[in-house]
């Protein structure tokens, strides 16, 4: 896929002149819409691929059956609401997350020193306006906009949007948040403001996921720094069954014990990582 500034670009230029190659013209939502059948969301040869409809009503009702049908929503300053559904979709599976030795070292030293800890929906709101505010080197502003940030924030508060993040001495300094239907999972955004500090939330996502029975966690797009970290693409017809699947299993508890970096990390005082997935990293 294209770069987040160029897809957002040719959507800019799209709106001010239509594209005269496409499948078929973008639908155009009115408020409380359903949702055109995935299916239809533009593919390789139109304009701009994954992209399946405009307007519509953003709000965590929406969101919620939006992210059960594998659509998440995605748009800039200015632009209308934009809702998306690649295929394929980038998925980690993980049981396959690639626990990198540095990464590896990081964790240790995080999880053995005092005031390092891992808190789960403390500080929502914040985290995601750290992640409206970091600047990304293939983005020009941001798409966490306010929409998107009241809806997701009445989404956290149903219980349904959470956030994973890393408190040094009492401090946050780095997170994700992410969207989540029973146990299937669906991230969305990371911030850093320090060393590491968003993989070690995304690690302690992984954790908590394995400890909680969830297979997979959505990445929606595909990028080489997903990749190095064991994501892969999936035909997107898969994925919508496994979300059917996991959506329908109880929700996952959302609270983080120390005890889950075992499902990454070995006992205190075992020398080495001995999980398949460390001992093919570099």
């Amino acid at each position: 896929m294209v770069c987040a500034r160029l897809r957002l670009q040719r959507i800019r230029n799209h709106f001010l002149r239509p594209h005269p190659i496409m499948s078929h013209p973008l639908p155009w939502l009115i408020p409380h819409q359903a949702f055109p059948p995935v299916e239809t969301a533009w593919g390789p040869n139109d304009p701009i691929p994954g992209l399946l409809a405009a307007g519509g009503t953003l709000d965590a009702a929406h969101l919620r059956i939006a992210y059960s049908q594998g659509i998440f929503p995605w748009f800039s300053e200015g632009q209308p609401t934009l809702w998306w559904s690649p295929d394929p979709r980038m998925v980690l599976q993980t049981s396959q997350f690639r626990l990198h030795r540095s990464l590896r070292k990081t964790l240790q030293r995080f999880r053995a020193t005092p005031g390092c800890e891992i808190r789960i929906d403390s500080a929502f709101e914040t985290v995601m306006q750290h992640c409206a505010q970091t600047v990304r080197h293939d983005q020009d502003g941001t798409w966490i906009v306010q929409e998107i940030l009241d809806a997701y924030t009445d989404l956290h508060h149903q219980g349904a949007a959470h956030s994973v993040e890393t408190w040094v001495d009492g401090r946050l300094v780095g997170g994700l948040y992410c969207v989540a239907l029973g146990r299937a999972v669906f991230g969305e955004s990371m911030f850093a403001h320090a060393t590491d500090a968003s993989k070690i939330a995304l690690a302690a996502l992984v954790a908590l996921c394995r400890h909680q029975g969830a297979a997979q966690i959505d990445c929606q797009q595909a990028t080489q720094h997903l990749a190095s970290l064991g994501a892969r693409e999936m035909p997107r017809a898969r994925f919508l069954q496994t979300v059917a699947e996991q959506s329908q299993l109880p929700p996952m508890r959302w609270q983080f014990e120390n005890v889950y970096w075992d499902a990454l990390l070995p006992p205190s005082g075992e020398a080495g990582d001995t999980s398949p997935a460390a001992a093919s990293t570099p």
